[in-house]
């Protein structure tokens, strides 16, 4: 098991160090940070029942660790509202990305399906406009795009993590797998 962490702190040390800098203000802070972290993955690394999970299990274990440091800074109140983990200033590129892919997505999804989401999602049709084009009743036409939607969603997260901020904006993605190539 030690030669496994070892494995996972190579593979994966500066991108958790870097993902704590941008949440912490203090250097310093981040390694020690980063050093909670890999111990707690040490010993609870037995504990993780599907290993394809392992990457957003680590950025678990990374927000746990910066809510505690949060929380040990001041004991006697509530939590502050963090603010070095969401920043005024919003980077679009993360949400610019995963849309760029999610035209693979939609192109991935049954015909049905990829119709009504490419019509009603896309060009911005009307779910009745759709079902007159397709002939079907509207009712079996919002089916369509709220199945279409679904595939979708189910799509992208089989593919990435997604971190949103408590604005709901998209501020991070991790791939889970080789096939974002394009995220």
């Amino acid at each position: 098991m030690r030669d496994y962490t070892l494995q996972i702190w190579e593979k994966f040390g500066e991108e958790i160090l870097n993902f704590i800098r941008k949440r912490v203000s203090s250097q310093e802070d981040a390694e020690d940070l980063r050093q909670e972290v890999f111990l707690r993955i040490h010993n609870k690394i037995d504990t993780l029942k599907n290993k394809e999970r392992l990457i957003p299990w680590f950025y678990q274990i990374t927000r746990n660790v910066i809510y505690d440091y949060y929380r040990r800074k001041q004991p006697q109140g509530s939590l502050p509202d963090l603010p070095y983990l969401f920043t005024d200033k919003f980077d679009e590129e993360p949400a610019q990305n995963i849309t760029r892919s999610l035209i693979e997505f939609v192109a991935c999804l049954p015909e049905k399906y990829r119709e009504a989401i490419t019509l009603t999602e896309i060009e911005g049709l009307k779910q009745s406009a759709l079902a007159e084009k397709a002939g079907i009743t509207l009712s079996n036409a919002k089916s369509r795009v709220q199945r279409g939607r679904a595939l979708l969603k189910k799509a992208l997260l089989d593919c990435c993590h997604l971190e949103f901020d408590p604005q709901g904006r998209l501020y991070n993605y991790i791939p889970r797998q080789i096939c974002c190539k394009t995220c």
